[in-house]
């Protein structure tokens, strides 16, 4: 009987607080006048689930309609820009990244969740949305602002928002796309605000919208045909290619091909092949170019960072902006067509792929970076006797001879001190990381937004995201893959051959699990969500185990002969298999 009664006190305690001070007039420009908001938001009976969703006798019964919590959300939104400042300062200076998390991004999370998931298909008609959102807007800011952030971005992941039907959500951000700075002011938009949105549903709105785009290129080459009288289309934009000179060919049918056939769906034909591309063959033809591309023969890359195992623009190359272009457009039909490719660049690359500023946190050469942070923690008067820098840069090129690049007019008569340092710092980034490879880049930038322009990727995606979307993740659990298989023609979970084969999976080595990865799915990395989350399939071959495994890349399917209980054959002809089989064919 206490509980009950505690918790109704302390619901119309909270409500009668808010409501005197929105009532007197109270103005919240000072820190102290505004932390008290803080402490209404961490009050332990707006984020326990477990209260809200249980009343009578043996629950609580608290703030049921969520009202309390509404006014609350509104006196913070309603902050003047002092108060508004000084509320975020208490909030990223008060908590902990634990208690940041769970005592003030939770409680709205939680009600936010709870609204969505009563409103279902109708949340664009709940009023409480707005205000819950806004205040969750100022933490995500505030957190990505903040040096070093203070949570992670999944923090702020809303599962509701997430579950939401993608046609929805495509609707909504449709509309946010097509409104004009007044109307994005007066309407609300749940799309307008993507850090809600976890990665696997940010890949499922931009399938959406790609498939949508590729129907719309498909259906503007719509024509009508007398002779079979009736309206005919092409669907694909199909690419019939020679293994043996798949780089020149690519390049010259992506050089004729108009802009809207790169819209279409991707269909590869490799000549004197009888595969049919359900998605296998385009797997495969990412991989091959992929390697030809980015060979170190090609001049067109540095390999940088920790062993030397990023890709960089090499400032060198003015001799193949086709190659740069053939890149970008290689990366953007990847995006497009939903194919993971196998290319290591820098955050960098993706930061400048979205818009978005650099600085020294994102030098491809951690060396040169704290070699310039070590710069700019030097606090003694003594900069330009210590460093003993002008403002230049002084470089060997890929050919060994010396360069020496003035980072602004008149820098190789000027020295760094501690009074110029930042502006220094600033200019050597700026050089190294935009103006050193600006032509190598707006070529591979140009062939990226060729396929992207009319994408929403700038808006939804993060960098790290895109990164994800683009190459995925090499953060491979084979065991979660074991727990998620599914088994046809015969096989289950406890057939000899299966239990051998899951077996010779957990002894081998993390090259051959890579390659059988790679053999069976065409991909030797993890789709966002992990092997856990991705579709596989382990069909039953050959009865009397005479053949070596074969795979369905199309369909993430592994043919496996039923070897028995012999797990030297499986072992010897699944090794084999992996090792020594490239190409299509059907029998």
């Amino acid at each position: 009987f206490v509980r009950p009664v505690i918790a109704a006190a302390i619901q119309r305690g909270v409500n009668r607080g808010l409501k005197n001070l929105k009532s007197c007039g109270a103005r919240f420009t000072y820190p102290a006048s505004v932390r008290c908001l803080l402490l209404y938001l961490q009050c332990p009976l707006f984020s326990d689930e477990a209260v809200k969703h249980t009343s009578g006798s043996a629950g609580l019964s608290f703030d049921e309609n969520g009202e309390v919590f509404q006014l609350l959300c509104e006196t913070i939104v309603s902050l003047p820009f002092e108060g508004y400042r000084n509320f975020v300062a208490w909030a990223t200076c008060l908590y902990s990244p634990d208690q940041f998390s769970s005592i003030l991004i939770r409680p709205l999370l939680c009600h936010l969740d709870i609204i969505l998931g009563a409103s279902g298909s109708d949340w664009r008609f709940r009023h409480q949305l707005p205000v819950i959102i806004s205040v969750l807007k100022w933490f995500h800011e505030a957190s990505e602002q903040s040096v070093p952030q203070i949570v992670a971005p999944e923090a702020f992941y809303s599962e509701a928002v997430s579950d939401l039907p993608t046609e929805a959500m495509y609707e909504d951000l449709s509309r946010w796309k097509e409104a004009n700075a007044l109307q994005r002011s007066q309407q609300f938009f749940l799309s307008a605000h993507p850090f809600l949105l976890s990665a696997a549903g940010k890949r499922n709105l931009l399938q959406v919208e790609n498939q949508l785009q590729m129907v719309q290129a498909a259906t503007a080459t719509l024509s009508y045909d007398a002779q079979q009288r009736g309206f005919v289309f092409d669907p694909y934009w199909v690419l019939a290619i020679d293994r043996k000179h798949m780089l020149q060919q690519t390049l010259q049918k992506v050089d004729k091909a108009a802009p809207g056939e790169l819209r279409k769906q991707l269909k590869v034909v490799f000549k004197g092949e009888d595969g049919v591309d359900a998605g296998g063959v385009t797997k495969e033809f990412f991989q091959l170019l992929v390697a030809q591309l980015f060979d170190l023969s090609t001049g067109m890359w540095v390999d940088m960072g920790p062993n030397n195992t990023l890709h960089w623009f090499n400032p060198s190359c003015t001799w193949n902006q086709d190659g740069y272009h053939l890149v970008g457009i290689l990366l953007g039909l990847a995006l497009y067509n939903g194919v993971l490719l196998e290319v290591d660049f820098p955050m960098a690359v993706w930061r400048k792929l979205l818009r978005q500023p650099l600085g020294l946190e994102d030098m491809v050469d951690k060396e040169t970076s704290r070699g310039l942070q070590q710069l700019l923690d030097y606090d003694c008067d003594d900069v330009e006797d210590i460093f003993c820098l002008m403002f230049e840069h002084v470089y060997r090129d890929s050919f060994g001879n010396q360069k020496t690049v003035v980072l602004k007019p008149g820098g190789s008569d000027i020295p760094v001190t501690s009074d110029n340092k930042e502006e220094y710092v600033l200019l050597y980034v700026q050089w190294l990381l935009v103006d050193s490879i600006k032509e190598q880049y707006d070529a591979f930038d140009a062939g990226f937004m060729q396929v992207m322009e009319s994408s929403s990727i700038m808006h939804v995606l993060r960098p790290d995201e895109l990164e994800l979307l683009v190459v995925g993740s090499r953060d491979l659990d084979f065991s979660g893959l074991e727990n998620a298989t599914e088994y046809e023609g015969g096989y289950d979970a406890d057939s000899p051959c299966v239990v051998n084969f899951w077996k010779f999976v957990g002894a081998a080595s993390n090259e051959t699990k890579t390659m059988l990865l790679k053999f069976a799915t065409g991909s030797s990395r993890a789709p966002i969500g992990g092997l856990s989350n991705m579709s596989f399939t382990i069909q039953r071959g050959d009865p009397e185990g005479r053949q070596l495994p074969s795979s369905h890349t199309c369909f993430n399917t592994f043919i496996l002969p039923d070897y028995g209980n012999d797990y030297d054959k499986l072992s010897r002809c699944v090794n084999r298999a992996i090792l020594e089989c490239e190409g299509f064919g059907l029998q």
